[in-house]
C-alpha cells in the first residue's frame, strides 16, 4: 500500500539544483509527486510510493546535491490523496 510523505527542506537549498536532483532521485525510486521552491526560502516536496522508498527520499533530503547546506527536514506522513503519474518540478508563482 502506498504512503505519501510531505517534506518542507529547510537550509541552502534554492539555487543549487535542488528541486531537479530530487526529481532525478524521486523517479529512480519509482515515487511520485512534485516539489517546488517556497518563496519563504524552503523547498517543499509532496512524494508518494512505497514507505520504504519514500524514507530513502527523506534519508537523501538530509543531504541534497553537492551545494546544498540543508539545516533541517520536515516531514509530515498523510493519507494518500490524488495520485500522481510522474514527479514533476513545479514552478509554481507566489
Amino acid at each position: 500500500m502506498d504512503k505519501q510523505a510531505h517534506i518542507v527542506v529547510h537550509g541552502k537549498v534554492q539555487g543549487v539544483w535542488y528541486r531537479a536532483s530530487t526529481q532525478k532521485v524521486a523517479r529512480s525510486l519509482g515515487l511520485k509527486g512534485w516539489v517546488r521552491n517556497l518563496p519563504s526560502g524552503e523547498v517543499e516536496i509532496l512524494a508518494q510510493g512505497e514507505e520504504d522508498r519514500l524514507k530513502q527520499l527523506i534519508e537523501w533530503c538530509h543531504e541534497g546535491p553537492p551545494a546544498a547546506e540543508v539545516t533541517k527536514v520536515e516531514v509530515e506522513w498523510e493519507e494518500v490523496g490524488r495520485p500522481f503519474s510522474d514527479f514533476e518540478v513545479r514552478r509554481d508563482i507566489f
